[in-house]
């Protein structure tokens, strides 16, 4: 009887990732701590801006995912109902649960194989594209293989293959982390070995960029560059998209997917298989962790360009489909009381990069006045009251007290500085009558191990097949997997 029952349950998990849609190319995109206020905080900020407006009289329209929503996403993992990262990116990419800090293997220390490797396996493109470390828990879900989402220098050997059992499973790699990938004794290396893994890529003929600079020599994908290509634009993780837009030493999310789609485009229209590419927003989660409204917000209408760019460019190459979660919600973001987000409009900075600036001020300078001239107004608390500037001077963190301040003003709640364990939406989009299809596909919530085999099935991959080829590798030597380094 409990072997009946297995087999129906196979077999409904089976139907239910079934696909209707066949597809050349697939692009996902992870919005990392994205959660539906996320969406409705930055709507209404730009709703009210460009009606001019305010919360009494709102005149809202829309922005580019909300024509996209589809279903709902279940995010728990394998040992909490709320998820981190790895186990969400493990979920994501591999269609496995997994522990919380485990990457691409499962709670019994078995490597499980990606969607995108299976892709590499197959012989389709492969990118990964991130604005936190390229070597961070949700694109090393995709590309590697630990026990630890804080191995990142392992990551970094994996995803370049050094030490991967399958050799490099990426064709394009862009985002940060630019730490990992250098000797130990070279200016921001984080590594305690003499690898150098910009040597070793470029002895194998990969495209290396580590500044903006060498990134626009890429010329969106479409320069002389060819795969595979590594760049890499911070040490660690990449500015928030309301700091990079006033520095702007970086490249955006946007300008980094346009090159891996366009890059990815050029090395496969010709042939019968195409390419898979997860692109992440992941500073999303970084400004829900911190509570920062106007930086979630300005993340989440950059989050909003790239899909409506992704959209345009598949109406333009209607053999591409794309489909968008988030890992997990971050942050417990609700919008109550006197809710009104206008007075976020005119921040120009993290709270983050305030704080820095405020504890790297002159010694001499005026404490107040510096305060007032060099903080306050690119925090959007010009009006601050005389009661809150003292509370500023003399507070130990001036992050939290400018996110709180701020926060408070705009009636945006922060339940928690952590994740949370509510569904998160699933967005889809496809040209023509394929878009019809796709939503009737995945109209329902979804389990988020379920995602990977969905994409499986539209582009005729087998990620078991993968498993299989590293799990016996595993079990011949498994110390390419890493220790635990807590």
């Amino acid at each position: 009887m409990r072997a009946q029952i297995v087999a129906i349950a196979v077999s409904v998990l089976a139907q239910a990732a079934s696909a209707a849609v066949e597809a050349k190319n697939v692009i996902y995109v992870i919005p990392d701590g994205w959660g539906p206020a996320s969406q409705t905080l930055a709507r209404d900020l730009q709703g009210l801006i460009e009606s001019g407006t305010n919360r009494t009289n709102p005149i809202i329209g829309k922005l580019a995912v909300d024509d996209m929503v589809n279903g709902l996403v279940r995010t728990y993992s394998a040992n909490r109902l709320i998820t981190d990262s790895a186990a969400g990116g493990t979920a994501l990419a591999t269609g496995h649960k997994t522990n919380n800090g485990w990457v691409g293997v499962t709670p019994d220390r078995r490597p499980v194989g990606s969607i995108l490797e299976a892709a590499k396996l197959a012989g389709l493109g492969t990118g990964l594209v991130s604005t936190t470390a390229i070597t961070h828990a949700t694109p090393g879900a995709y590309s590697a293989h630990t026990v630890d989402r804080n191995n990142q220098n392992l990551i970094a050997e994996q995803q370049l293959g050094r030490v991967h059992p399958l050799g490099s499973v990426v064709d394009v790699l862009l985002g940060g982390g630019r730490c990992n990938f250098l000797p130990q004794g070279a200016e921001g290396s984080c590594r305690e070995d003499d690898i150098d893994l910009y040597a070793y890529a470029e002895e194998l003929g990969w495209s290396v960029a580590r500044n903006r600079s060498e990134f626009d020599e890429f010329e969106r994908g479409l320069g002389a560059a060819r795969l595979p290509i590594l760049g890499n634009f911070a040490s660690g993780d990449m500015r928030l998209e309301i700091d990079r837009r006033e520095v702007q030493d970086e490249p955006s999310l946007l300008e980094m997917s346009q090159t891996a789609v366009q890059a990815l485009h050029r090395a496969t229209h010709c042939k019968d298989k195409g390419y898979f590419v997860m692109i992440e927003s992941a500073k999303l989660d970084t400004s829900g962790h911190a509570g920062d409204v106007p930086a979630h917000a300005v993340g989440t209408w950059h989050f909003n360009e790239v899909m409506k760019w992704l959209s345009e460019w598949i109406d333009e190459h209607p053999d591409t489909i794309l489909i968008s979660s988030s890992d997990h919600e971050t942050g417990g973001l609700t919008l109550v009381g006197n809710y009104d987000p206008t007075p976020a409009f005119e921040a120009r900075h993290t709270a983050n990069f305030l704080a820095n600036k405020w504890n790297g001020r002159p010694e001499d300078a005026d404490s107040r006045q510096f305060l007032v001239d060099e903080i306050l107004p690119y925090y959007a608390l010009t009006d601050a009251m005389e009661g809150e500037i003292e509370e500023l001077l003399e507070t130990d963190d001036m992050e939290d007290t400018l996110t709180m301040m701020l926060s408070q003003r705009v009636g945006a709640e922060w339940s928690t500085g952590g994740h949370s364990a509510i569904d998160v939406t699933l967005f889809s989009y496809a040209a023509g009558d394929k878009r019809r299809e796709l939503q009737a596909d995945l109209a329902r919530n979804w389990n988020n191990i379920e995602i990977p085999r969905y994409i499986e099935e539209v582009l005729g991959l087998d990620m078991d097949s993968v498993t299989e080829l590293l799990q016996e590798a595993a079990e011949e030597d498994d110390s390419w997997l890493g220790d635990r380094l807590d």
